[in-house]
């Protein structure tokens, strides 16, 4: 996101707070840039929020910060309550005291990011549309469901002008290793086990991560305020299907150490796994005349060939905490 926007002339304040996940190398493109500037702060302190926001004067805010493992928030869900809700607290009102200082000015927009699994679970047919009721099924999409409401509490309890996108699963380059398609792409390359849970049979639809980042400028630039946009890469698959298209795709670069898929390992499902999600992109496609662009076949072939070519970004990421473990078993105390 941060990467686009600089590329199209925004000048951009990135607040991060570092934790485990955190990577500084994803925005080296533009580090150096004169429309670049970096604030490390955690989204829980507001005092640090409000001096932020008083030294840089945003005229827009994107709050994409998140804790987002599913399966690290069924073993942690605290930091997910702290993070996801109380965070987007303080953002809101950061937020808001920072709109009135400048005299509540109609350009001014707070962008809240958000997941399709704040809906809960489909069954075999049906897509979630914006008007889909709120069924969140794990420790995660209950606290981003939270923070939905709260935004839009905010808006018609204070006047704030927001726009909200919920996304399905986004995938691509700079992609933490602990999601399932790195997952699978560093242990087929270091010959080791790939989990997948149950019997592959949940389905997602995938979102290039380049194309969330254009629909995400989209709706900041021509969303309407106080309404909702669902984000869907119209490219539904199983996981195992995921999986094995990824070993072909190892099979085909990386032949020396084909078949790659000998490696896949059926292991129990999580908790409260939901079966489904499926993105209606009506509204966003015909409202803000924005659809994605890569298709599933082409954008795992830039993924997989993106992690070939960067082993020196992901390697020091394999050590950090939790990182190469099974998570989300349920089994750990809170």
């Amino acid at each position: 996101m941060v990467r686009l926007a600089v590329a199209r002339g925004h000048e951009v304040v990135n607040l991060d707070a570092l934790t485990y996940a955190a990577c500084l190398e994803n925005v080296a493109p533009v580090a150096q840039s004169n429309l670049y500037s970096f604030e490390k702060a955690d989204i829980r302190d507001r005092a640090a929020l409000d001096r932020i926001f008083a030294l840089h004067r945003p005229d827009a805010v994107m709050h994409l910060a998140a804790e987002s493992h599913v399966d690290r928030s069924i073993d942690g869900p605290s930091d997910f309550i702290e993070t996801n809700v109380t965070g987007t607290f303080n953002m809101l009102e950061a937020a808001r005291s920072h709109w009135q200082r400048i005299g509540r000015p109609e350009r001014f927009r707070f962008h809240h990011i958000s997941t399709d699994e704040v809906f809960g679970s489909l069954g075999d047919s049906g897509q979630f549309t914006e008007e889909t009721p709120y069924a969140p099924n794990s420790p995660y999409s209950a606290s981003k469901a939270a923070s939905d409401h709260l935004v839009r509490a905010w808006a018609e309890t204070y006047g704030l002008p927001v726009v909200m996108t919920n996304c399905s699963n986004n995938y691509g380059p700079y992609h933490f290793p602990e999601k399932l398609i790195p997952v699978v792409i560093l242990n087929a390359l270091h010959g080791r086990a790939i989990p997948v849970y149950g019997r592959g049979e949940n389905v997602r639809d995938w979102l290039y991560v380049e194309d969330h980042a254009d629909a995400l400028l989209t709706v900041l630039e021509k969303g309407e305020l106080s309404r909702s946009y669902n984000i869907g890469g119209e490219n539904e698959a199983r996981n195992i299907d995921i999986v094995r298209t990824i070993c072909a795709l190892l099979d085909e670069m990386r032949p020396d150490a084909a078949p790659h898929d000998r490696l896949i390992t059926f292991v129990a499902d999580r908790p409260g796994h939901d079966l489904r999600y499926a993105i209606d992109p009506t509204r966003i496609r015909e409202e803000l005349g924005w659809r994605p662009s890569v298709t599933l076949e082409e954008g795992l072939r830039r993924t997989v060939r993106w992690y070939l070519d960067n082993e020196a970004w992901w390697r020091p990421l394999l050590a950090r905490a939790g990182v190469g473990e099974r998570l989300g078993t349920g089994k750990s105390g809170g």
